[in-house]
């Protein structure tokens, strides 16, 4: 007997890519997004080590690229990633300890430090307890890229997300930091901030870098993407637009720009 045809045994329709700065990439869901992300940063890091004999990548917290760095660890199609010749940073850091659950460093630590072979001395966490946790920070980047050489001095790959409020690092709508043109990282605190206060990489040290990758998961974050999306196909945001909007403020100078996407975030 031949199967009545219903409706919901049709294919299911694809949501198109968004329109946003940057390239844009889609993959059906979170796992698939992961690979994508792995391989084109497996790519990235060994062409910036054998043009530079390095690569300093800067990485996020958070609940979305955790899995991303198991994958890193774990899977053998990326373990021969080159991390003896990294040099690891962390993109922000809420002032806690770093055995506080809530440490982006030390997550990180345990995931890929332990693991990766990295030589220890590369890894740069931020001492987001000191004072002055932001200046030393800025010192240690400046004089650590500073070594490669004029025109090599900048971060190659750093990996941001996207909260639903439309932050990214810790530069939340409306506070102090994000408002920085000249610091290349800053404590940022206030009402703005979500508690803990945070220290964060900046605007300024965040487009200088060679490659920016935004990796976006989930339908929490699709009514987010749409209002990104819309503002901006009404052009080149204004300060008013990126302080309602802070992923609006991530555009490179003379970088690439790629955001991933699962279809569950995709509008």
């Amino acid at each position: 007997m031949t199967r009545p045809h219903a409706g919901n045994d049709d294919p299911p329709v694809r949501p198109h890519a968004p329109t946003l700065p940057g390239e844009v990439i889609v993959r059906p869901t979170a796992d698939d997004l992961i690979d994508a992300v792995a391989a084109d940063l497996f790519l990235h890091a060994h062409n910036c080590v054998r043009s530079f004999e390095s690569f300093h990548i800067a990485l996020s917290g958070g609940s979305t690229p955790m899995p991303l760095y198991r994958r890193l660890m774990y899977d053998m199609n990326y373990r021969s990633l080159p991390w003896s010749g990294a040099h690891l940073w962390i993109v922000d850091e809420r002032r806690v300890p770093f055995d506080d659950e809530r440490s982006n460093y030390g997550a990180i630590h345990d995931l890929i430090v332990e693991h990766s072979g990295m030589v220890r001395a590369n890894a740069h966490p931020i001492q987001a307890a000191e004072e002055d946790a932001d200046i030393r920070y800025e010192h240690e980047l400046v004089r650590t890229l500073a070594l490669r050489g004029a025109g090599r001095d900048r971060l190659d790959y750093v990996l941001l997300g996207m909260g639903a409020d439309a932050h990214t690092a810790s530069l939340f709508p409306h506070s102090p930091a994000l408002a920085e043109t000249r610091r290349l990282v800053r404590i940022n605190d206030g009402d703005a901030v979500t508690p803990p206060d945070r220290v964060t990489m900046t605007l300024p040290l965040i487009n200088a870098s060679r490659f920016i990758a935004v990796m976006v998961t989930g339908a929490g974050k699709r009514e987010t993407i749409a209002r990104v999306a819309a503002a901006h196909a009404r052009g080149e945001p204004d300060a008013e637009t990126i302080n309602a909007l802070p992923i609006l403020g991530v555009r490179p100078i003379g970088g690439a720009l790629r955001w991933y996407l699962d279809e569950a975030a995709c509008p």
